[in-house]
């Protein structure tokens, strides 16, 4: 990594312009007011106009690569976005904001924004498609996120429950292929089986654990297998387990617990999708990975205020 940290996106902001219109604009470039092509868009140059300025002989607005995505408006220089977008995807395990902040020598407030912009230019949901496929195997599971219940304030705890306050998890894990995780009010047939059906293909074979929300949904499948953890059954001939994905909740916890400590409901959706990013992108370098961001940026747009209303809704 830091040998790769000696890029000069990362040091020289005339660089960092360069490698993001390359990325923003890989079609050829266009006005994100009217999408105006290239032939229709021109330079300003000059000490008159900040560099990366362009104008659309159209509409007669200006632009620079930033507009449109999810940098637009931002005070930070490009180099520390990019060099926060490479930490972030870089680090297995992901990087708490205090940690980045003294890093890029920016506002605590100014990072634990930049991070969850970067988070949602991670979120290809919208676009991708379904998991699996005739012969293939796709694993689902749930899990719980959370502090211990005995480690808990005695006003916060709530003994009705077993898993008391805990936020539950699924997650669904094709074999030698992608991760999508949701954030579920509630583990029940009811609440997961519309995310099973809508993000798994109904041919591949369907691997799970022996809760009972699951045998149903998977006579929606072309097969459905069950190991029984309660019985101590993890593995059977080889073939029917649930250990990718119990693996990938391995990775999510050790980041929650032991980087970022504690997860709000309100985000724990967004934390979902950087570790679903980074596993999904598991065979690449990580500069490619901070490619993939970069492309992610596009036709998005996240306020401060919104981002914050959300941690209070």
């Amino acid at each position: 990594m830091t040998a790769q940290l000696q890029n000069p996106i990362f040091h020289n902001e005339a660089k960092a312009r360069e490698w993001l219109e390359a990325r923003v604009w890989k079609d050829g470039r266009h006005c994100p007011h009217c999408g105006a092509v290239e032939e229709r868009t021109r330079k300003l140059e000059g000490e008159a106009h900040r560099a990366g300025l362009y104008q659309c002989n159209e509409c007669r607005q200006q632009f620079t690569a930033t507009v449109g995505t999810l940098f637009e408006r931002s005070k930070i220089p490009l180099t520390k976005w990019l060099l926060a977008m490479f930490l972030l995807s870089a680090s297995k395990k992901g990087m708490s904001a205090l940690q980045l902040s003294r890093m890029l020598d920016v506002s605590y407030k100014s990072t634990w924004f930049m991070m969850h912009r970067i988070r949602e230019a991670m979120n290809d949901k919208g676009t991708a498609g379904p998991l699996g496929g005739p012969g293939r195997v796709v694993e689902a599971d749930e899990t719980y996120m959370g502090g211990k219940e005995k480690n808990k304030h005695a006003n916060k705890r709530n003994s009705r429950d077993m898993f008391g306050r805990k936020q539950a998890v699924l997650t669904l894990v094709e074999r030698d292929g992608k991760a999508r995780s949701f954030h579920v009010p509630r583990v029940t047939a009811r609440t997961l089986r519309p995310i099973i059906v809508q993000t798994a293909h109904r041919a591949p074979h369907l691997m799970t654990d022996g809760a009972r929300m699951y045998p149903k949904v998977g006579q929606e499948f072309a097969a459905h297998s069950a190991v029984d953890h309660a019985a101590g059954e993890y593995v059977r001939a080889g073939f029917h387990h649930s250990n990718t994905v119990e693996n990938f909740f391995s990775i999510l916890k050790r980041g929650v617990y032991g980087v970022y400590h504690h997860v709000s409901e309100a985000h724990l959706a967004r934390y979902l999708v950087e570790f679903d990013f980074r596993y999904n992108t598991r065979g690449v370098t990580d500069m490619e990975r901070t490619q993939a961001v970069a492309e992610g940026i596009v036709g998005k747009r996240l306020t401060y205020r919104r981002t914050r209303e959300a941690a209070y809704a």
